[in-house]
């Protein structure tokens, strides 16, 4: 007959080697805030939206001859998304780098769901462009040119500063908005 093995029993470590194994609760800390418009914005004048609704309008004619009404529908209703954003200026919107991400009005992004980041311009406006695991891939927020330094350095901290290369979406609306007038 085999001889019975008895098990040993593990000493549980007390004190400060315990303590250092449990995970660090951290609370909050704000970094970095600033309040700017919650979108780029660029009013536009009556030759664009001219030249914009006659574009729909032959879109429009082409797509309902080969497929009817409804994709007609959608293209009259982003016309006027378009129009809507145009014409109503943006809210302002309070931005913030904390300890635990950023902060995009109240919304949370964590730094688990962010990459690399980089300062863009678009309708006169400076955006900070980050990159992230949400829909869109990328969250951009206005930011105000005087603080850009300051964001800049905290956000090297957490995050990687490089400008990724445009997508084909990026390139073919890039594209299709400088042959528009204004």
């Amino acid at each position: 007959m085999a001889a019975k093995v008895k098990p040993q029993k593990k000493a549980v470590p007390r004190g400060p080697q315990r303590q250092s194994r449990l995970p660090v609760v951290e609370q909050e800390k704000i970094l970095f805030t600033w309040l700017a418009p919650a979108r780029p914005f660029k009013r536009r004048n009556k030759d664009f939206y001219v030249t914009l609704i006659a574009i729909a309008a032959v879109v429009g004619l082409i797509v309902f001859l080969i497929d009817g009404w409804l994709p007609v529908i959608l293209i009259i209703s982003l016309v006027f998304l378009f129009y809507v954003m145009s014409t109503v200026e943006p809210e302002a919107v309070k931005h913030g780098i904390t300890t635990w991400g950023v902060r995009v009005g109240g919304d949370l992004i964590d730094w688990l769901n962010l990459g690399r980041f980089w300062f863009s311009r678009r309708f006169d406006s400076t955006l900070l462009v980050i990159e992230a695991n949400t829909i869109g891939d990328r969250v951009e927020l206005v930011v105000n040119p005087k603080d850009r330094s300051n964001i800049e350095k905290v956000l090297s901290k957490y995050l990687i500063h490089e400008e990724i290369p445009p997508s084909r979406l990026d390139k073919a609306s890039n594209w299709f908005s400088k042959k528009l007038p204004g």
